[in-house]
């Protein structure tokens, strides 16, 4: 997909001659590159404008969002655009080295305060992707209608689509309703599990791929309990700079339930009992 032609358009963007292309894991979407360029490294990620219209754009929408937070080390946005059927995303090329000795901590801080960064509706101002799926972020001021009309009932239609049945979502809804609690919006990365930080040369936590919005904050510490990949040591220090309310642990699987539907419809029947299981516990 990188064509001579692309590596034109990208230089005449950058103003610079790309001396190198060195391709790096980029997911199951996109391709990715670092290009080695005159003056510096940028990092490029490319795939289908038709297949994913405006992936890129809110990519960037959301890490400008990330980066206006002054929380975490953010890869600046260089640049967007298409050419023909390719989208792309030049990025800031961050060079990575060994955390720093209480870098769990500093990661618990950081999302704290990103956390408390608030709005007064849930949602965002466009939709963007959560993984290779669009996630809808119509704004709202009630957190249990964002909830379900804009995270749930969408991944439940894809999944029947998909050929996957649940029966009783109207009785589970209310029963979910009830248990989430009525905390402010926070800005949330929205796809925050152990793939989507890096370690920057400082040694400090940086935060890529994201799926912004203003949205529960639960629903970030559930997908990173999801997949594990963070010391507790980051919960510990979250708490103490914003006290997650009482009984979150016991209201992580509806949080996860949001993400184990994406990967449903992502990557199949493997992850359809584990679906059905917490809807049958919270129910």
């Amino acid at each position: 997909m990188f064509s001579p032609e692309l590596k034109e358009h990208l230089e005449k963007i950058l103003s610079e001659k790309i001396i190198a292309t060195k391709p790096i894991s980029g997911g199951d979407i996109n391709q990715v590159y670092v290009l080695t360029l005159s003056r510096q490294k940028v990092i490029v990620k490319i795939n289908s404008a038709s297949r994913f219209p405006g992936m890129f754009e809110a990519e960037a929408k959301g890490l400008q969002y990330l980066l206006h937070s002054n929380t975490f080390v953010i890869p600046k946005v260089i640049g967007f655009g298409e050419l023909e059927d390719i989208a792309f995303l030049i990025l800031e090329y961050i060079d990575s080295k060994r955390q720093v000795n209480n870098f769990w901590e500093i990661f618990g801080r950081k999302l704290a305060i990103l956390h408390q960064k608030n709005q007064p509706y849930f949602g965002f101002e466009q939709d963007n992707y959560i993984g290779s799926l669009p996630q809808y972020n119509t704004m709202c001021d009630s957190v249990s209608e964002f909830y379900i009309a804009y995270r749930l009932e969408p991944q439940f239609r894809l999944a029947k689509q998909n050929g996957f049945s649940f029966p009783n979502l109207d009785t589970f809804y209310e029963t979910i309703e009830a248990k989430i609690p009525n905390e402010k919006p926070s800005l949330v990365h929205g796809d925050l599990w152990s793939g989507n930080f890096m370690i920057d040369k400082n040694g400090m936590p940086c935060l890529i791929d994201p799926a912004v919005a203003y949205a529960p904050r639960e629903m970030d510490i559930a997908m990173m309990h999801l997949f594990g990949g963070f010391d507790s040591l980051l919960f510990d220090s979250y708490n103490e700079i914003f006290p997650l309310t009482a009984n979150w642990k016991n209201r992580l699987p509806i949080w996860q339930l949001y993400y184990l539907l994406v990967h449903l419809n992502l990557f199949g029947s493997s992850y359809y009992q584990r679906v059905k299981n917490t809807i049958k516990t919270q129910s």
